[in-house]
Formats: C-alpha cells, sequence, structure tokens
C-alpha cells in the first residue's frame, strides 16, 4: 500500500534532553551540612553562628534553600548550612535544613484567628518583663505570657522593673500561691531575686539574674517602655535603643524592630538572651482550652471536681474550679485569677480590651 505525500512516517524527531530525564522526588540530605544557631532574621538573611563555644565559632550570612521557603525560620532555630560557612565578609551560604524544634513559642493574631506565628525557637525560659509603674503592669498580659509558655513547654520567670518607683506587693499578692519566680528591679542596673516571692529587694547588681540566666536561652518579653532594652543592654554590653513612656498615653515608645540573640557578658558561652520588640499581648486561638486552665498552677486542682464538659464560667453549675476557689484554696487572690482565667477562656466579657492587644504589634 503506497503511503500518502502527507503522512510523517518518515520525521525524525529529537529527543527533549529534559522530557528524557528520569524525574525523582528524592531531595538531598546534606549530610555534610554545618548547624548553626539563628541570632537575626532581616528580609531574607539569616545571620547563624557556627561552632558554638568552640576557637572556630564564627557568624555567617545565609539565605534560605527553594524547598525551604515556605518554612518559617525564627531567632533561635537551629539549622543546617551548606556552601560558603567561613563567615568571611561578603559571603553566602545556604541554609538547607531546619533541625528538629526542643520548643517553639508560638502566638496568634487574636484569640479568634486560627492561624499561628511562630515567636522564637529552642528557649528554655521566658522572662516577662513588667514595670511596677510607669507603664502600669497589667495582670492579663502577664498571665496570657505564663499560658504561652506553659503550652510550650518553656519555665517561666517574671521580673518586676522600677520598683523604686512604686512597690509592687498588689502584683506579688495577686502570684503569691502560683509558685512563679519572681525577680524585682528597683532601677536598671539593681536586680535581685525575691526570696519569698512577696518582699523587697536584695543587693543590687544584675549578676543576680545573670545567675538565673546562666546556660539558658531566655526570651525577654514586655511592653515598650518597661525598661526590658535597658535590662538587655546591661546584661549583655550590648546597645539596644531605650526609650520613655509618654506621659499622657502612659504607654513606651517603641525600640527594638526584630529580634535578636545576645550573648550574656557574665555567664557562660551557651547563654543566650533573646531580645523582642515590644509587645502588648498574646493571642491564644492555638491553645487549647484544657492547657489554658492547666497552665493556672493555683486553680487546676479544683478542676478534677468539675462535671465532664464544665465550660468554668461564672453560671456553670457545679464547677469545680469555683468551689475550689470559694474554700479558700487558691488563696486571697483567688477569685481575681479565676477571673483572669474565665476571660482567656473567653467565658467572660474582657473589659479591659487594652490588656489584650496582639503580641508584635509596636506602640
Amino acid at each position: 500500500m503506497a503511503r500518502s505525500n502527507w503522512d510523517e512516517y518518515g520525521v525524525k524527531v529529537r529527543p527533549n534532553k529534559k522530557g528524557s530525564r528520569p524525574r525523582t522526588k528524592d531531595r538531598p540530605t546534606y549530610e555534610d551540612a554545618e548547624i548553626g544557631r539563628i541570632i537575626t532574621v532581616d528580609r531574607g538573611r539569616y545571620r547563624a553562628v557556627l561552632g558554638e563555644g568552640t576557637n572556630a565559632e564564627r557568624t555567617v550570612t545565609a539565605v534560605r534553600a527553594k524547598e525551604l521557603r515556605r518554612n518559617p525560620v525564627v531567632v533561635g532555630d537551629l539549622v543546617g548550612l551548606v556552601g560558603d560557612t567561613s563567615g568571611q565578609e561578603g559571603t553566602l551560604a545556604r541554609l538547607v535544613r531546619i533541625e528538629e524544634r526542643a520548643t517553639l513559642l508560638r502566638r496568634s493574631a487574636d484569640d479568634t484567628d486560627p492561624y499561628e506565628r511562630v515567636v522564637v525557637a529552642n528557649a528554655t525560659q521566658l522572662i516577662i518583663v513588667v514595670a511596677a509603674a510607669n507603664p502600669e503592669p497589667r495582670t492579663g498580659f502577664i498571665d496570657r505570657s505564663l499560658v504561652a509558655a506553659f503550652d510550650a513547654g518553656i519555665e517561666p520567670l517574671l521580673c518586676i522593673t522600677k520598683t523604686d518607683i512604686k512597690h509592687p506587693q498588689t502584683l506579688l499578692d495577686y502570684y503569691a500561691d502560683t509558685g512563679l519566680k519572681i525577680v524585682l528591679s528597683a532601677s536598671s542596673d539593681g536586680l535581685a531575686p525575691s526570696e519569698t516571692g512577696s518582699a523587697g529587694l536584695s543587693s543590687p547588681g544584675v549578676k543576680a539574674i545573670a545567675d538565673l540566666l546562666d546556660g539558658e536561652v531566655s526570651v525577654l518579653l514586655g511592653h515598650s517602655g518597661v525598661g526590658k532594652s535597658t535590662l538587655v543592654n546591661a546584661l549583655t554590653g550590648a546597645a539596644r535603643d531605650t526609650g520613655h513612656v509618654n506621659a499622657v498615653t502612659g504607654r513606651g515608645r517603641h525600640t527594638s524592630s526584630s529580634a535578636v540573640a545576645l550573648r550574656s557578658e557574665s555567664a557562660s558561652g551557651n547563654t543566650w538572651i533573646i531580645d523582642t520588640p515590644g509587645i502588648r499581648s498574646f493571642g491564644l486561638a492555638h491553645v487549647e482550652k484544657d492547657t489554658i486552665v492547666a497552665a493556672f498552677s493555683d486553680l487546676v486542682a479544683g478542676s478534677s471536681d468539675c462535671p465532664k464538659g464544665c465550660s468554668h464560667a461564672s453560671t456553670a453549675e457545679d464547677c469545680g474550679i469555683a468551689a475550689y476557689v470559694e474554700a479558700g484554696h487558691a488563696g486571697p487572690a483567688g477569685p481575681a485569677r479565676l477571673m483572669s482565667l474565665r476571660k482567656l477562656l473567653g467565658v467572660e466579657e474582657d473589659f479591659d480590651t487594652d490588656s489584650d492587644k496582639v503580641l508584635g504589634v509596636v506602640d
């Protein structure tokens, strides 16, 4: 049978080089990647410390590999780096892997936002910094921070500054039955731990708090104007900007614009202090209700007597926590602490809307 002049029997097609390559989903393991700790994140550039605590310690700048574009990298992360990791000026390494995180401090934009944001990774301590006055402390902010620390598995510590202006007895009484470790500061350079949780100041100096931070990765959180950056400067020898409190609004001026990990001058080499921008509060949408209750160490024992599905609201029948507080087991501050718990659970209206502003929003 004769072939038509229009058939393509004799046409030769050149193979497509790309199409002829076998496809694979296997990715490089980067077993030779060097592990570094992220200390700053700035517009797509990541600074990491390699060889931490050794003679070969150096700081390198890196960019994130394409396959990690959807994975947030935050201060405190331990990451795998390849390429030029010499740390010399003008060099750029490639960030190819995020190591498993031991802890993760998270927040949401507000209490109804289902999307969580990562604040810092691998912290072991959360230092909540508030002022005894100017600006006034807000227990709502502190309680939210304590819930976030509990959820992350991070040890909390409350640092109260400016106690030379006003003694924080009311605040100390509020947390007297919680077991919360408290540090008092009479001025920017005079810090001392409270022996009883409700006593005054001991000897001045930053060594007291530096000893508490030794060997830890501590993240500091606080409103603008409470003296957080001043404290960081005293502990690390850094020169972070410090601000003042507006006499009209009672709020501090926002000075820190991004989180940064710094070394403590008087502590061991593996001690890190992570300073964060001045904040107002945490959104806790990502935290389970039972976890919020468990974070209230002075109230949680009463929940064992709650009926199944108890909302813990003031209108809830047979609420074990309410009975526990009424019996005086949570101490004199029990009723106020229960009110705070109900606000965080969303079962009690919170009229102090200013105390619930979002983490990361600047003043």
